[in-house]
């Protein structure tokens, strides 16, 4: 048996499609389907069931599968491993997130003290970056939202209070406070359903006791500005300076409290180089240093910093 067997099958098995797998993997699609039969003599049994055209994974293919997945994680584990032998510089870091919004910035000045590290950046669901993470498929996600699953560590690297941004001219742009009561009647600009920054920012909502009129769904952090700006609405945000031309309004939101956490999150037995740990330990130093200085330094209510 050989590790290219391996990667064909593997790609074979995801693709259920000989000729896709072939254009894939770019080699000719008789070369790939002797690869495959010649694996399945070493085993001794069929791993696809073929009709015509069409092969399906059996129930051989899926229990092998498992285990393929499961060895070529390892190699590759053990690729990065010898890797970091040879030094921080040489390292990668994998890394999901469902906003690049909070990193953009942070990743820059990484990378301008370690331009040779290579990074794989992910945008993914919560669900989806659960997934990944058990999967290990990549070393960390970064989100305002917990994951709260056994095996996955969490470190909060980010408090920030939320605002709520009016437009030119509006009512309340001249105040630098306000309560959510007082917009109740507003129309609200938002993010999608499903949209982690969506689910904290109706829970806020709830907690004012009020059901906010969201007139406009979005699902790019730099469109609530641009819109805000339009005078489409008022909409929640973050702390951060933004990209766009025109500061927005900001007002502090009195009550409720109106704060959220970004953490990042990493599967404790997944072997991290040395590049992902130095990553981790520069994002915590970064964002302490970039504390705004109307935003509160300590952790919110919930939380534990975590060490690992």
């Amino acid at each position: 048996m050989e590790l290219l067997q391996l990667h064909y099958f593997r790609t074979v098995a995801r693709l259920e499609h000989m000729t896709k797998a072939a254009q894939e993997l770019r080699i000719a699609q008789p070369a790939l389907s002797k690869t495959i039969s010649r694996l399945e003599e070493d085993l001794g049994v069929p791993l696809f069931d073929r009709q015509g055209r069409q092969i399906r994974l059996n129930t051989f293919g899926k229990a092998f599968l498992k285990k393929t997945d499961l060895a070529l994680k390892l190699l590759d584990e053990g690729r990065r491993e010898v890797a970091d032998l040879a030094g921080l510089e040489r390292g990668s870091v994998y890394l999901a997130t469902s906003t690049l919004d909070r990193l953009s910035e942070p990743l820059g000045a990484f990378l301008s003290l370690h331009p040779d590290v290579n990074f794989r950046i992910t945008q993914a669901s919560m669900e989806e970056m659960t997934q990944l993470l058990e999967d290990g498929e990549v070393d960390f996600c970064f989100t305002a939202i917990p994951i709260h699953v056994s095996g996955i560590s969490e470190l909060p690297v980010l408090h920030e209070d939320v605002y709520l941004a009016v437009p030119p001219g509006h009512r309340l742009a001249e105040r630098s406070s306000v309560s959510l009561r007082e917009v109740a009647d507003e129309p609200f600009i938002n993010y999608k359903e499903g949209y982690p920054f969506r689910k904290m920012n109706d829970e806020f909502c709830r907690e004012a006791g009020i059901a906010p009129n969201v007139v406009c769904e979005v699902d790019e952090p730099s469109a609530i500005g641009s819109l805000v700006r339009a005078g489409l609405g008022v909409a929640f945000v973050g702390a951060c300076k933004g990209s766009g031309e025109t500061p927005l309004i900001k007002l502090r939101i009195e009550s409720p409290v109106c704060r959220r956490t970004f953490l990042l999150a990493w599967l404790e037995a997944r072997y991290l180089s040395k590049a992902a740990c130095e990553f981790r330990n520069f994002l915590v130093r970064y964002f302490a240093e970039e504390q705004l200085p109307d935003q509160a330094s300590s952790p919110s209510p919930g939380y534990m910093s975590l060490s690992r």
